[in-house]
């Protein structure tokens, strides 16, 4: 019998099978438009297949997943990635950060992310990415780095452009500290210079 968890990991990494396992530059290849792309469709099936367990996470009934490092990113991506796709352009879409930050952070005290492969380790990073904190952000890159450096040469590529967006990402926390693209959603009023940046090319994450 499969673990809980099982069936959000394989919807979001790919289903393994009987054969070699497919490479990071494969699997980010297949999922890359679900995992960054934004359509209605993706947004009402994940709403359809995992909101119960989104508002579990949210709700912190998940604990006993923690115990295994599967099940500890599995339910990072249902406080970090997917309340932006089921709740997107609402202020629920980041409903779940902060507890998904600390779980990151316990996490990694325990060093669960060794226990993941490197295209899985993507999304334990991310929740740091996603933080409207400076040294959160510089945690991220540093840890966008090692996988880069880490990475064999096929894969080079792929996680240097994961790096690179982390950076980005840390240079807007650095100038305003926090993401201005959120500001409409949460109901922030913007500073001249927020909207000044707004209208530049890749202000939006």
């Amino acid at each position: 019998m499969s673990a809980a968890w099982q069936p959000l990991l394989d919807w979001w990494f790919g289903a393994a099978g009987c054969g070699p396992a497919p490479t990071a530059v494969e699997v980010a290849a297949a999922r890359t438009k679900l995992w960054f792309g934004k359509h209605d469709r993706q947004d009402v099936d994940a709403r359809q297949r995992f909101g119960t367990l989104v508002e579990q996470a949210l709700a912190g009934e998940l604990g006993d997943w923690q115990a295994h490092a599967q099940g500890w990113l599995a339910t990072l991506l249902l406080l970090d990635q997917l309340p932006r796709m089921i709740y997107r352009d609402t202020p629920r879409a980041f409903a779940g950060d902060r507890l998904a930050q600390a779980l990151v952070q316990e996490g990694l005290a325990r060093s669960l992310e060794r226990q993941l492969a490197p295209i899985q380790q993507v999304f334990v990073y991310l929740v740091l990415e996603h933080a409207e904190d400076l040294a959160t952000q510089n945690l991220a890159v540093q840890h966008f780095t090692a996988l880069r450096d880490a990475a064999s040469s096929a894969e080079r590529a792929l996680f240097a452009d994961y790096l690179d967006y982390a950076e980005r990402h840390q240079r807007v926390i650095a100038r305003f500290a926090r993401f201005p693209h959120r500001n409409s959603i949460l109901g922030r009023s913007s500073r001249a210079e927020e909207l000044a940046f707004l209208e530049e090319p890749g202000s939006r994450f």
